[in-house]
């Protein structure tokens, strides 16, 4: 393992993402978002994500039913979903729950644990450290994640994965 991952643990098992959205949500902060390219690698612990309850939920991609293009959220769970947003970034979810229920977490934000030049390289416009992965759309940049990611399996072993960092105790987790 990479320099900061040595101490990330291994990769979630599906069993992890196959659960209701909320739990699956509130269980990935401190958790490790790792992506190895050709370039680097660069590691995120998560620190803030957004859970989304497909066709229930209006506030998701999913709500107004299977597109060509929120086709991975209605796979199987561990599953990246990768988008456009706004014409001008990319953002990442993870599938989670039962297949079919297109179910997804938002990765809002995290910090750079591994792999900080390869992000600050990517993240230009960041004045600080501490804001190379803040925000969804900082986040898959400072990654290095886009369309190629979309539908990636984070559970496979592939370049991209979630280790398991350090869970974050419930007196730090603040709901909304």
């Amino acid at each position: 393992m990479d320099g900061a991952l040595t101490g990330a643990g291994d990769a979630l098992p599906r069993s992890f993402f196959a659960r209701p959205v909320l739990d699956v949500a509130r269980d990935l902060l401190g958790r490790v978002v790792v992506h190895r390219t050709p370039e680097g690698v660069v590691a995120v612990r998560l620190s803030e994500v957004e859970a989304y309850a497909g066709e229930d939920d209006p506030g998701s991609h999913a709500f107004r039913g299977r597109t060509p293009r929120t086709e991975v959220m209605f796979g199987e769970a561990g599953h990246a979903y990768v988008y456009f947003s706004y014409g001008m970034h990319w953002c990442t979810n993870l599938v989670c729950g039962e297949e079919g229920s297109a179910s997804a977490v938002l990765l809002r934000a995290g910090e750079v644990v591994d792999g900080l030049a390869l992000a600050r390289s990517r993240r230009v416009a960041a004045r600080r450290d501490v804001d190379l992965a803040r925000g969804p759309a900082r986040l898959a940049q400072a990654l290095g994640l886009a369309r190629a990611q979309d539908g990636a399996d984070v559970c496979a072993g592939g370049a991209l994965r979630v280790l398991a960092g350090t869970p974050v105790g419930d007196g730090q987790v603040v709901w909304g």
